[in-house]
């Protein structure tokens, strides 16, 4: 497992392919905003299209799976008038989903149903759960005008798009606080062929945010860092349209444990079209 600090304040530039993309500063929120890994500056900006009849959003969901034995259970309680306690992880509710499709600029993805899409957030399209803030879905793609990709593999294997990531996630979240530190460990890379038959990358890169209880105590051991906080990035990356696209995911590490099958859904719906020009 890879693993780095960053201390220092310099925004190096990031070099994917023979593209030079520089780090821009995005969002004044960095403990809940998302940037793309490789500092992606998307291109124009339009309304975009959303699957469906008239442009509306298309509800890919489904509710609540229930079993024969709860139904029964069900009509039974109805008879009887007793207390009826459900515990069958069958019965469950399961997220609906509704998609996001961008013809213009050709991508598309799902997004759990109740979350809530934020304007002017510097990425092409933000979307974000209205509960919990940190947990927020990002896509950003590389300029139509300054790139000619081929195939993700222009970024090398996916070992080295996650230590690519790795080192952009170090530089985004720095902290100018002082006793403040951020630490990045890569969790797993892989490349996968998508459902369009396109290959993807899958990075997954945890950050942590350690602050130093005294900060201006005297002697070093009066100086205990303690955990902030601990979030998951979960990035699908792939080459469409000579560009390079990334849907990004950002979610604390105990909200992943609840929902990472919603999560990596989310992640595996990532498709990218052919632009009609």
């Amino acid at each position: 497992m890879e693993s780095l600090v960053m201390t220092t304040t310099s925004a190096p530039m990031v070099r994917a392919g023979a593209v030079v993309f520089r780090t821009p500063n995005v969002l004044q929120v960095p403990e809940s905003g998302s940037r793309g890994n490789f500092g992606f500056r998307s291109g124009l900006r339009v309304r975009a299209e959303k699957a469906g009849d008239g442009g509306a959003e298309k509800n890919v969901g489904v509710g609540k799976a229930i079993s024969r034995r709860d139904l029964f259970a069900g009509l039974f309680v109805v008879a009887t008038g007793l207390p009826f306690v459900q515990n069958s992880p069958t019965a469950s509710a399961t997220t609906s989903f509704r998609q996001y499709k961008d013809r213009f600029d050709g991508y598309s993805f799902k997004y759990p149903e109740g979350w809530i899409q934020v304007r002017g957030a510097g990425a092409d399209v933000f979307f974000r759960d209205p509960v919990n803030l940190d947990e927020n879905v990002v896509v950003e793609f590389s300029s139509p005008s300054s790139s000619r990709y081929k195939s993700v593999e222009d970024l090398g294997t996916p070992e080295e798009a996650a230590q690519r990531a790795l080192k952009q996630y170090l530089t985004e979240f720095m902290s100018t606080r002082l006793g403040v530190r951020r630490e990045a460990d890569i969790v797993s890379s892989k490349s996968r062929i998508g459902p369009d038959g396109r290959l993807y990358y899958d990075v997954e890169v945890n950050v942590k945010s350690y602050a130093n209880t005294n900060q201006l105590a005297v002697m070093p051991q009066d100086r205990v860092a303690k955990l902030e906080w601990s979030r998951r990035y979960l990035s699908a990356i792939g080459v469409e349209n000579s560009r390079l696209y990334e849907l990004r995911l950002q979610a604390p590490e105990r909200v992943l444990m609840e929902e990472e099958s919603d999560l990596r859904q989310m992640m595996e719906s990532f498709q990218l079209q052919k632009i009609e020009e």
